[in-house]
């Protein structure tokens, strides 16, 4: 089984990529890292079925209904959530599937009355979300929370678990990746050792915490799995996949379709830009080492493939273009050695044997 755990500095959350015979979850995906995570799936030729939520956000709003409208996975949330737009509203005992594993779900409410946790089929591994968290739990001052009723939660489903079960959390804000049953059991200041469930109330009613900043836009959205009011998937100039690397990438058959729309940029040295792979018709070549010095000499508003021997110094030369302000950026994947290996045309020097007919 392939396993991931992604990170959004901006929450603190953690969202978790399983897999297995290239059938994939992912457990509270967001949505500013759409693209990463769309990015970590193409590379690894993943297909995704569904996105899991642990339950109704209020720190950040989930990219469960893009990726539905981009990937066609189905949305999975509890169903005593309250929210709409669900293709899967789950409860206690149900089991998701991917490849030849599953997630057995358990309702542990009392931070949100719809909080989820997901047991991996051997109970080796769970996702506590804000139930459990590492040291810590939930808060339980807003959204249906209960203190007494997360005890419960936490103490029936999650401590009942193999003392070795890896859990891993929702959030945390101090770098803490993952914790287990036995250690929470004995070191949670909250819920373990011989703390009562009056003890917990006591503490978890003097936290004094501040509401989430983004509880006013990510509640909302959330309560309709991650669609905005009248969203729509934003239009893109080209069909542009952003690598795990961060690098805006464009594939060459549609390079070659619509090259006559795009700057093409070929960012490579003037020997290699006339040596034996040649050049894409119309290429305008600038060196990856003179781009940041003669930025002033690209037009702002125009879309720009940028273009190198294998797509390495290209996918520099895209990430200084964006960093300078060039808001239609992308790489050309594979680079002319991708380019040459499909059959595309080139330009060649005159007195290379494969020019016959190239670039005609």
């Amino acid at each position: 089984m392939l396993f991931r755990q992604l990170f959004d500095a901006k929450s603190s959350t953690y969202t978790y990529l399983l897999a297995d015979a290239r059938e994939a979850v992912l457990i509270d995906p967001v949505f500013e890292q759409l693209g990463r995570d769309a990015a970590l799936l193409h590379e690894l030729g993943l297909a995704l079925l569904y996105t899991l939520e642990t339950h109704v956000h209020a720190d950040h709003v989930t990219a469960a209904w893009l990726f539905k409208q981009r990937l066609g996975s189905r949305i999975v949330l509890s169903a005593a959530a309250g929210a709409e737009g669900a293709d899967l509203a789950v409860g206690e005992g149900d089991r998701i599937c991917f490849g030849q594993r599953w997630l057995e779900v358990r309702a542990t409410p009392g931070h949100t009355s719809g909080c989820l946790t997901y047991v991996l089929d051997d109970r080796s591994v769970a996702f506590t979300g804000d139930a459990l968290l590492v040291r810590a739990a939930g808060r339980t001052d807003f959204q249906q929370g209960d203190a007494r009723t997360l005890y419960r939660s936490v103490h029936e489903k999650i401590f009942t678990l193999p003392d070795g079960c890896l859990l891993y959390p929702g959030h945390d804000y101090q770098g803490r990746t993952v914790t287990s049953v036995l250690e929470e059991k004995q070191h949670n200041p909250r819920l373990g050792g011989e703390r009562s469930a009056d003890d917990f109330v006591g503490f978890m009613s003097n936290l004094g915490l501040a509401h989430p900043k983004q509880i006013d836009v990510a509640l909302p959205a959330n309560l309709r799995c991650g669609r905005t009011e009248g969203a729509e998937m934003p239009a893109t100039w080209a069909p542009v996949i952003r690598s795990f690397a961060g690098v805006p990438q464009v594939r060459p058959e549609w390079l070659e379709e619509h090259g006559d729309e795009v700057l093409v940029l070929d960012v490579r040295e003037p020997h290699e830009f006339s040596g034996e792979l040649g050049h894409i018709r119309g290429a305008r070549l600038l060196p990856v080492g003179q781009l940041r010095e003669r930025l002033g000499e690209l037009p702002k508003d125009a879309a720009i493939v940028a273009v190198c021997r294998s797509g390495g110094r290209s996918a520099q030369a895209s990430l200084i273009l964006e960093g300078a302000g060039f808001a239609r950026v992308a790489n050309l994947e594979g680079g002319m050695i991708r380019w040459r290996s499909l059959g595309l045309p080139v330009e060649l020097p005159p007195d290379d044997p494969g020019f016959l007919g190239a670039g005609i």
